[in-house]
């Protein structure tokens, strides 16, 4: 798959008032990235990006990720952003898109369920089969895109690393071990 198009996240950023990586596409190896970041912006949420095509494909998950099977989280797809965001975790200055707090809530290696190829083909499908090598999320997951636009659902599948337990209540950054303030900076005036 050709590296997509990174205009769309430059275009909503002033990269000499924030410290987030302007990036561009890379050359995918052997193991595909994934990294889940917890962003408190205007709304708490989390951030789910997968390595595909040199990028990081993006969706906003309101309620974070799930380990319980019975639950389907909305993950709503975002712009593409660069494969260095996946190591970004720190404050993007009131006043810039996305404005708050950034921790890396979770990270490590995915693979399709059906093959490399497959990677590619589902997104453009609307249906992926994925298995995370993570640190708290582990195991395999599906994508698949709602009727409306740019929605899709987050759905884990019934393995041995399914579970009940709220995976979100293990808050701290697998980076740093750092927290995300209880609410959100005051604006600035």
């Amino acid at each position: 798959m050709p590296s997509a198009s990174l205009s769309a996240y430059r275009k909503k950023r002033d990269f000499s008032k924030t410290r987030e990586p302007k990036g561009r596409p890379r050359k995918s190896g052997r193991a595909h990235a994934f990294v889940v970041q917890k962003h408190r912006a205007s709304h708490l949420h989390y951030d789910f990006r997968l390595e595909v095509g040199g990028v990081l494909k993006s969706w906003a998950l309101p309620k974070g990720p799930t380990l319980d099977p019975k639950e389907r989280r909305l993950a709503v797809q975002t712009e593409d952003h660069p494969y260095e965001y996946k190591n970004f975790e720190g404050t993007i200055p009131p006043g810039n898109y996305g404005a708050g707090e950034v921790i890396v809530w979770d990270r490590g290696t995915f693979r399709a369920a059906d093959g490399e190829e497959e990677v590619a083909k589902g997104l453009r499908k609307g249906a992926l089969s994925i298995v995370l090598h993570g640190k708290k999320l582990r195991g395999s997951y599906s994508l698949v895109r709602l009727k409306r636009p740019r929605q899709w659902l987050l759905i884990k599948k019934n393995d041995e690393y399914a579970s009940s337990r709220d995976v979100t209540r293990n808050d701290r950054s697998v980076k740093s071990g750092r927290r995300l303030p209880d609410r959100k900076p005051a604006r600035s005036a």
